[in-house]
């Protein structure tokens, strides 16, 4: 039996991935707040109330302090780039030779805070882009849709992401009950007195998980022969050597000739090597998700801003700093980014908690429905309504299987 309701959870990656390779392309502070905007947009469009879709305000929070701190790194340790523009003059702390090219302090100039910021700006982006994908893609049926030779370094993978969005849900539960027992969640102290009850859950957590992997046959494996492992390995070591030459032969001026042929029979011996070692797997696949239309108009979106951005101008997308320039915004970059959106409009709809009901099954007022709510009888009308409309026909109803009763038993005597 196959779950087509839920989305793919690659596709949420592909996605993520997607935006996070044009953040890369770019320092252009326009368009990696639009990058951060189409993302922030579909992540409330779409996200659910799992726990792991907590972790999206985390990780943008992670973002706006690596921004800071690449700041105050560009303050106290000065920047590469050359300035005329001096906002101020730190005491410079004198080094050694050996630590040539190295300052602590002296002059500080806008040219070098700006090119901080869109440095700042470019790895924030990259944050907000995996927090994202962390919000979105359910990260068990993520696991579930790895290959067969890949299922143990998924696993490590999968526990290793869903240590964040449990730790952000652990921090926000004992907060809010701090604040209910009239206590502070705020400041160091709540913090050092929040952190133990976080640690202990933690382990309990991981006590918990490691009884239930074991349970559940982790590491074990079917016996294969010794033929079958050498060929797998060799095509999974090749496989990913010649994807490493050829993405280097991409991305360098003299390789352009061979990176693209390198890159394919790279991935070609990979996929091959991912095949064979998936004969030692032993587990089986319950309710596997259905890579459907949804799943590559989400992934294809992704793909397509990362490549139009790749083939976008230079200029628009690093704005020069000395001389210190406005920046512009590219239209048909901003055009490309702008794809990201189609997951808020193709995605499975986000589903909705149900509002609070009376003892009826009538929803009340101001829960997100169009139904009238009938006005709901005090006790003196109930009881006046059930002694003189409601009473008569139960006592008719009694009669009348007193009657066939009787009847019944007449029929049975004769």
């Amino acid at each position: 039996m196959r779950n087509s309701g839920a989305l793919h959870a690659g596709a949420w990656w592909i996605w993520a991935l997607g935006l996070a390779a044009a953040a890369s392309r770019t320092t252009n502070p326009l368009l990696l707040g639009l990058l951060v905007g189409v993302a922030g947009y579909v992540v409330a469009a779409r996200r659910t109330d799992a726990p792991w879709a907590r972790s999206y305000g985390a990780f943008l929070k992670l973002g706006l302090a690596v921004i800071g701190i690449r700041l105050v790194f560009a303050v106290l340790l000065g920047s590469p780039i050359p300035g005329t523009h001096t906002l101020l003059t730190l005491p410079e702390v004198p080094l050694p030779d050996w630590a040539r090219g190295v300052r602590i302090g002296g002059r500080v100039t806008a040219e070098g805070l700006v090119f901080a910021l869109y440095d700042g700006l470019k790895l924030a982006a990259l944050l907000v882009c995996v927090g994202a994908a962390n919000a979105l893609a359910n990260p068990a049926r993520l696991l579930k849709s790895l290959p067969g030779a890949l299922y143990e370094a998924g696993v490590a993978v999968v526990v290793a992401m869903t240590f964040a969005p449990n730790l952000v849900a652990d921090v926000a539960r004992l907060r809010a009950a701090r604040r209910l027992r009239g206590r502070p969640d705020r400041g160091p102290k709540a913090l050092l007195q929040v952190g133990v009850p976080v640690l202990e859950g933690a382990l309990e957590r991981s006590v918990a998980m490691a009884a239930a992997m074991d349970a559940r046959g982790y590491g074990r494996t079917a016996q294969v022969p010794r033929s079958v492992r050498h060929v797998t390995n060799v095509l999974t070591l090749g496989g990913l050597t010649g994807v490493c030459a050829g993405t280097y032969g991409l991305l360098a001026d003299e390789g352009a000739g061979y990176g693209v042929p390198v890159l394919l029979l790279g991935l070609a011996a990979a996929l091959g090597g991912l095949l064979l070692g998936g004969r030692r797997s032993v587990r089986t696949r319950y309710r596997p998700d259905v890579w459907g239309v949804r799943a590559w108009l989400v992934s294809g979106s992704g793909i397509a801003v990362a490549v139009l951005m790749a083939l976008a101008p230079e200029a628009p997308l690093h704005p020069g700093v000395v001389p210190l320039t406005a920046p512009v915004l590219p239209l048909g970059a901003a055009g490309a980014v702008l794809i990201g959106l189609l997951p808020a409009f193709v995605g499975v709809p986000r589903p909705r908690t149900p509002g609070p009901q009376t003892p009826d099954g009538l929803k009340l007022p101001g829960t997100g429905t169009n139904q009238p709510v009938r006005r709901l009888r005090t006790s003196g009308e109930a009881a006046i309504s059930g002694g003189l409309g409601a009473a008569a026909p139960r006592k008719r109803e009694g009669a009348g299987q007193g009657q066939r009763k009787s009847t019944h038993d007449d029929e049975a005597a004769q």
